[in-house]
């Protein structure tokens, strides 16, 4: 009766001990469910090991497979090593071979040659520099058309981002760009007038195909993107000196000032279009260039500077033409004065 008793107590003791190491992170099953196997499979039941040693042996288990993960976490930290290793020995031998073949020396003076060499390495590192900041020709545009070929007589420069098309990015359908309302009203009534240039700080491969789509007319002259800016402080500035033309005929329409920081007084500054439906700004900036045109202004940075007083120069430009029409009875019967009288009025 009292082996029976201590045979029962010793299979309950032994089922707490597995309950505990089938939750251990350390022990497997495995190793676990093996031990167990040879407990209840042997005969002799007296021959039983104590409980204690039995916990003995899992927590021998344990130490050993915890001492395997600790191994193997040494072996990668020391893999880690080698692999710091190897990179810092390519990255020295990569820097030497840029010094030697980057840095020869032009001529052999009196300095070192270590010396010569880096002088000369710092030097390919600036003329790199200001390839990346610069515009990457003297002369963005080509020379204007003589006769008897036709030079339309004002440039009209405008930004692509949030003036022509506003971009719009989801996961589902990658990048799409909306076309603002009003862009081939513009385009089509100021083709002759101006001159129509698209000069964007994005990059080439991203806004020619879609200005291709945009334009099947080819209305727009010239596309001039990134490489044609001048970088300064973060920005991309377009820098109209280069731009080869007559700046008394050149306005530059867009939202964001900073980018004809160079030349403030060519600039015209129109809201930013986050893609509303109901926007007709281009309507009135056409309205706008028009008259400008039309009236032959000699230098649009008179008109540009005049405007640049008000917050919202083209509902400004609205509210004087509608003022000027109410009272058009006053205006005299020739075309040509006509127009002129327009464009005093509503300056």
């Amino acid at each position: 009766m009292m082996s029976k008793i201590m045979w029962m107590s010793s299979q309950l003791l032994l089922k707490r001990n597995l309950n505990v190491f089938y939750q251990s992170k350390y022990v497997p099953v495995s190793v676990v469910s093996l031990t167990l196997s040879r407990i209840y499979c042997s005969k002799a039941m007296k021959e039983i090991s104590p409980v204690t040693s039995i916990e003995k042996n899992f927590k021998d288990k344990e130490f050993v497979v915890e001492l395997n993960r600790n191994t193997s976490k040494k072996e990668s930290s020391s893999n880690k090593k080698y692999v710091f290793a190897i990179l810092g020995i390519l990255l020295t031998l990569g820097g030497t071979y840029i010094v030697i073949e980057f840095g020869k020396p032009d001529d052999a003076s009196g300095i070192s040659l270590w010396k010569r060499y880096l002088m000369k390495l710092w030097q390919q590192i600036e003329d790199f520099t200001v390839f990346i900041q610069e515009p990457s020709r003297e002369k963005l545009l080509p020379d204007p058309l003589m006769y008897p070929y036709y030079q339309p007589p004002y440039t009209l420069v405008l930004e692509f981002t949030d003036v022509l098309v506003h971009p719009d990015w989801t996961y589902k359908t990658g990048w799409r760009f909306k076309k603002r309302p009003g862009l081939d009203y513009l385009l089509e009534n100021l083709v002759g007038f101006y001159e129509i240039v698209v000069f964007t700080a994005e990059p080439g491969m991203t806004i020619f195909p879609v200005i291709e789509a945009l334009d099947p007319k080819n209305l727009i002259s010239y596309k001039l993107v990134r490489d044609s800016t001048h970088f300064i402080d973060g920005h991309h500035v377009k820098n109209l000196d280069k731009l080869n033309r007559d700046l008394k005929k050149v306005i530059v329409i867009d939202w964001n000032s900073q980018s004809v920081q160079f030349h403030p007084d060519n600039h015209l500054n129109i809201p930013r279009w986050r893609g509303e439906n109901e926007d007709e700004a281009l309507i009135d900036l056409t309205s706008f260039l028009k008259t400008i045109a039309l009236t032959e202004i000699d230098d649009v940075r008179d008109v540009l500077r005049f405007y640049k007083q008000y917050d919202e120069p083209l509902k400004e430009f609205r509210n004087k033409q509608k003022e000027y029409f109410d009272k058009k009875d006053q205006l005299p019967e020739k075309p040509r004065q006509s127009i002129k009288t327009v464009f005093d009025y509503i300056m």
